[in-house]
């Protein structure tokens, strides 16, 4: 049954900012560990990135330099996407740090999703304030992964 606003209790509540009850093992040192796992992560997508505005350039003889500077952001946005929404369910800087991504209901990030995320992320660091919403969080989520829907937690075996 929906309410007035058409909108189902239980539905509408799962996408908004309801935070999920985790053990406390699953969020010890969450918030360390994602500072370092981000670095590692920034170094790969920034190798990543000259590594393909290389070959371009090469591959063009210099004709692609003019389209190529938003090559970071487009590969950072498909490096995201694709890597929290494979079976591993993390980044490989998130793999190292025994990090793992999920959706709220505990159920796998979609691509779209976890490029949301990603996106999310990089708009938030131009406002390194909002990064502060974690340390009153009761899960230890950021801004972006309220409104992306997830939540990093430890991964267990």
């Amino acid at each position: 049954m929906s309410d007035r606003r058409g909108f189902d209790g239980p539905a509408y509540q799962e996408l908004l900012f309801v935070e999920p009850q985790l053990p406390v093992e699953a969020l010890a040192s969450v918030r360390s560990r994602r500072i370092v796992a981000l670095f590692f992560d920034l170094i790969f997508v920034s190798v990543l990135s000259f590594s393909l505005w290389l070959a371009l350039a090469v591959l063009t003889f210099g004709l692609s330099l003019f389209i190529l500077p938003p090559l970071f952001p487009a590969v950072a946005f498909f490096y995201n996407g694709l890597t929290i929404s494979g079976y591993r369910m993390a980044t490989p800087g998130m793999r190292a740090m025994d990090l793992e991504m999920r959706l709220t209901s505990g159920a796998r990030v979609p691509f779209l999703n976890a490029a949301v995320h990603a996106v999310l992320f990089y708009v938030s660091t131009m406002f390194p304030p909002i990064f502060l919403v974690s340390l009153v969080s009761a899960n230890k989520r950021c801004l972006h992964d309220m409104f992306a829907g997830v939540i990093v937690t430890r991964r267990f075996l």
